[in-house]
C-alpha cells in the first residue's frame, strides 16, 4: 500500500471564518482518513476555532516537523507562534493579520520546496489584507509563483461538482484583460486545463472555450475575436490532439457543462465563470492554484466577516478542498514514483 500523501493544512485568517471551519473538518476525522495532516499556523488560532465551531480536535504542538512521526491517533500541529487572537478585531479586514497570513503560507511552502509537504491546504483568506501587509500580489496564485520561482503559465482552477473552470486572463481590470486575449494565452489555459483534469482521473477530459463576445461574437458583428484568435487556436489544439471545443457563447457553455457535456470550462475573463460557478456551488466550490510546482487549494469561498464568531460557518468547501489536495497530491507522488521505477 503507497504512503498517504502529507498535507500542510493552514487556519485561515483569523479576523474571517477560517479557524472555525478548519476545526469542524478537523474535528469529523475526514482528513486523517486521506492524508497525514500537518496543521500550521498558531496554536491560540486553532483553539479559537474550536470555541467558534463548539467541538474538540485532538492535537499535539510541536515546534519543528522533522519532530512529527505517524501514524498517530491525533493531528500534530507545527506551532508557529505568530498569530494572537486577542491582538485583532474579528469581522473585519486587518493588514497585520494578513501579513501574518503571508508569513504562515511563506513557512508552508518552504516546507514544500524542500520536499516535507506534498501539497497545501488553507482556510480563507482576505487578498486585500494580505496585499496592505506587505504581500505586493494581486491574489495568493501570483505569491504563490513568485515563491516558487515559477515560470510560464499557472492560472486559478475553479472546482465544482458539475464541472471545473480555467482562465485566459484572471485578476485584471477588464479592459486590459481583453487585450490579453492571445493565441499563447489560450494555449497554455487550455493545456493547464488539460493536464490538471487529467491528474485528477479524467484520461481525456473534454474541455469547452467559451467566446469572449456575446452571441459569439455574431460572426463578427459584436467583435471578432471568436474568429481571428479563438476559434483558430481550438482548431489548432484539437488537432494537436486535446479534446476541446469552441468558442462557445457564454450564454450557452455553462448550461451545456452542467448537463455533463464538459469537465472543464476554460474562460477568457474572472467574472464569465466565477458568476456561473459560485451560482451553481458558493458553499462547496474548491480553488485551485494550477500549474505550480506544489499543490495549493482553498474553498472558493470567501472570510465571511457577516457571519464570524457564530458557529454557524459550513465547512463543506473546507472538506472539499482538503479532499482535493490529498487526490491531487497522491496522483503527483504516483506519478513521480512512476517514472523513478521506469
Amino acid at each position: 500500500m503507497s504512503k498517504p500523501p502529507r498535507i500542510g493544512f493552514m487556519l485561515g485568517d483569523v479576523t474571517g471564518i477560517g479557524p472555525e471551519i478548519a476545526a469542524k473538518l478537523l474535528a469529523s476525522g475526514k482528513p486523517a482518513q486521506l492524508a497525514e495532516v500537518v496543521i500550521i499556523g498558531d496554536r491560540r488560532v486553532l483553539e479559537l476555532g474550536m470555541r467558534d465551531a463548539g467541538v474538540k480536535v485532538p492535537y499535539t504542538a510541536y515546534r519543528g516537523i522533522e519532530d512529527i512521526h505517524w501514524p498517530r491517533g491525533d493531528y500534530p500541529l507545527l506551532d508557529l507562534g505568530n498569530m494572537d487572537p486577542e491582538r485583532f478585531k474579528r469581522g473585519e479586514a486587518n493588514e497585520e493579520a494578513g501579513k501574518l497570513c503571508g508569513d504562515t503560507l511563506k513557512a508552508m511552502i518552504d516546507l514544500a520546496l524542500a520536499g516535507k509537504l506534498d501539497g497545501i491546504c488553507f482556510a480563507p483568506l482576505n487578498k486585500g489584507a494580505m496585499n496592505r501587509g506587505g504581500w505586493k500580489f494581486n491574489d495568493e496564485h501570483q505569491m504563490f509563483a513568485h515563491l516558487t520561482s515559477h515560470s510560464g503559465f499557472f492560472g486559478e482552477m475553479n472546482v465544482i461538482e458539475q464541472f471545473s473552470t480555467f482562465r485566459v486572463t484572471s485578476h485584471v481590470a477588464l479592459r486590459e484583460a481583453v487585450n490579453m486575449i492571445t493565441p499563447e494565452r489560450i494555449t497554455a489555459a487550455v493545456n493547464l486545463a488539460n493536464d490538471t483534469l487529467r491528474a485528477t482521473g479524467k484520461s481525456s477530459p473534454r474541455i469547452g472555450v467559451a467566446a469572449l463576445n456575446p452571441h459569439n461574437g455574431e460572426n463578427g458583428l459584436f467583435g471578432d475575436e471568436e474568429i481571428r484568435i479563438i476559434r483558430p487556436t481550438v482548431d489548432r489544439l484539437k488537432a494537436g490532439g486535446i479534446n476541446c471545443s469552441g468558442p462557445i457563447s457564454s450564454d450557452v457553455i455553462f448550461l451545456q457543462a452542467l448537463k455533463g457535456d464538459f469537465d472543464g470550462v476554460v474562460m477568457m475573463y474572472h467574472d464569465q465563470g466565477q458568476i456561473a460557478t459560485k451560482l451553481l456551488g458558493f458553499n462547496k466550490g474548491v480553488t485551485v492554484t494550477a500549474g505550480l510546482k506544489c499543490v495549493f487549494t482553498t474553498p472558493a469561498h470567501g472570510t465571511a466577516y457577516d457571519i464570524v464568531g457564530r458557529g454557524k460557518a459550513d465547512p463543506g468547501a473546507m472538506e472539499h478542498a482538503f479532499t482535493l489536495a490529498a487526490r491531487l497530491a497522491a496522483g503527483r507522488k504516483a506519478a513521480a514514483a512512476a517514472v523513478a521505477t521506469a
